[in-house]
């Protein structure tokens, strides 16, 4: 399903055409390694590049028989070569070749999802820069806490974002490599230049070591990667499907004229982009707990990463990049309520310059933990009671003694609390 939606690029690294013919391009740089190290002749090595031909319809009918799909592989290789295919796949292991396909392919995955991130971080931080002084109120619990900007809370992710592009160029690089060592990585049957040869012609790095596999600690790293970059849009979407709610509505996702939100309800806008975005997040993060279980093999191989990875790799890579192109379409498109924002950040009549307050009866020589007391009560009256906040601090004897009315009221005031904004802007740029 998700492939419907994806760039074709990076449906078509996890195509099986595409893999085999990666694994072939390994095949040819091998043989040609082998005729420089004279191991096999140069006009061989020459044909095999030239005739190294296969169809998947034919590696699948020698599957059937062998029940090894790399030998069934290599098998279709050689009778397309003619006499020079014996001397394909000469020395090497089925994973020699399967691994360093790999990972090069898992290279180009990360160029596409870097290329994403990085589309994603540009409109982040146009749109931040749009809201920069649009005041809104800040949540903490879920309650109304004290005034930021919606710029800031943009700004915020932009940060992560930006993070996250980092985590996926370390991630990148940890992956982008090859192995040609033979079946238990001693090169006992292949010498170490094939290996070098190959993965610098691939533009991947040779592991300094290995078992008869790239060690999985590798894959794991970069699923996980991927998981937390899934988990930071799967953050921003729920902020939004907050914002989005009927009782709120301080922002929303884009909602196209024809669009229906409900087969009976036609007055529904619902926020289905945010929520496939948590959806696809939580199987990304599932995939991430099956990249660690791979990590412990036995011994110097088994098989059981194999299956697994064939299922988390194309769907980790393909899903993130879905979710990439989709959300960074969302907050391009993002639709917001300065108008609401301000409305509600005084939903609660002042009660959020308490903390102005507070600092203010503090500086004026009260002793804190009593000043607290002295604001605390008077909220108290208006989030049980109703009572009007601004009018029972005027009338609080306390408070009185080291403030006066003008001065209370001048503490109820958002930009009090937004003095910094240009700071923090500052240090991205912006």
């Amino acid at each position: 399903m998700i492939e419907r939606y994806t760039k074709p690029e990076m449906g078509h690294i996890w195509s099986e055409y595409n893999e085999w013919d990666t694994m072939k391009q390994v095949e040819i740089l091998a043989s040609e390694a082998q005729a420089e190290l004279g191991n096999v002749p140069k006009e061989a090595a020459k044909e095999i590049r030239e005739k190294a031909k296969f169809s998947v319809e034919r590696i699948h009918e020698i599957e059937a028989e062998t029940h090894h799909d790399i030998a069934a592989f290599v098998s279709t290789l050689s009778e397309n070569i003619g006499e020079s295919g014996k001397y394909v796949h000469l020395g090497l292991t089925s994973t020699d070749v399967k691994d360093t396909a790999l990972g090069y392919m898992l290279k180009q995955a990360s160029e596409i999802l870097i290329k994403d991130l990085e589309a994603f971080r540009d409109v982040l931080r146009r749109r931040a820069v749009e809201f920069k002084y649009t005041p809104c109120i800040g949540r903490t619990h879920g309650i109304h806490a004290e005034a930021t900007t919606f710029g800031l809370k943009l700004c915020n992710w932009l940060a992560e974002v930006e993070r996250d592009i980092e985590r996926m160029k370390r991630a990148k690089e940890t992956i982008s490599v090859g192995k040609i060592s033979g079946a238990v990585g001693t090169y006992a049957d292949v010498d170490p230049f094939v290996e070098k040869y190959v993965c610098e012609h691939l533009g991947i790095a040779p592991s300094p070591i290995s078992s008869q596999t790239l060690q999985r600690d590798r894959h794991a790293e970069y699923i996980t990667t991927l998981a937390v970059i899934a988990s930071s849009i799967d953050k921003f979407a729920t902020e939004i499907r907050h914002l989005q709610r009927t009782e709120v509505r301080e922002a929303e996702e884009y909602f196209s004229p024809k669009q229906k939100g409900s087969s009976i309800m036609p007055h529904k806008r619902n926020p289905i982009t945010c929520e496939r975005m948590c959806g696809l997040a939580r199987v990304i993060r599932g995939n991430a707990q099956a990249a660690l279980e791979d990590v412990a093999l036995w011994h110097e191989r088994d098989i059981s990463h194999s299956s697994v990875e064939r299922i988390i790799l194309p769907d980790s890579t393909i899903a993130l990049d879905y979710m990439l192109q989709t959300f960074t379409r969302v907050i391009d498109r993002l639709l917001v309520y300065p108008d609401k924002m301000m409305k509600d950040l005084n939903l609660t009549g002042g009660l959020i310059y308490s903390p102005i307050l507070l600092n203010t009866l503090v500086e004026k020589g009260a002793v804190r933990e009593q000043a607290y007391r002295w604001v605390q009560r008077n909220a108290m009256k208006r989030w049980l009671e109703g009572e009007d906040f601004l009018t029972n601090l005027k009338k609080d004897e306390d408070i009185a003694r080291y403030m006066t009315n003008e001065e209370v009221e001048a503490c109820f005031d958002v930009k009090k609390m937004l003095g910094h904004v240009d700071t923090i802007f500052a240090r991205f740029g912006l």
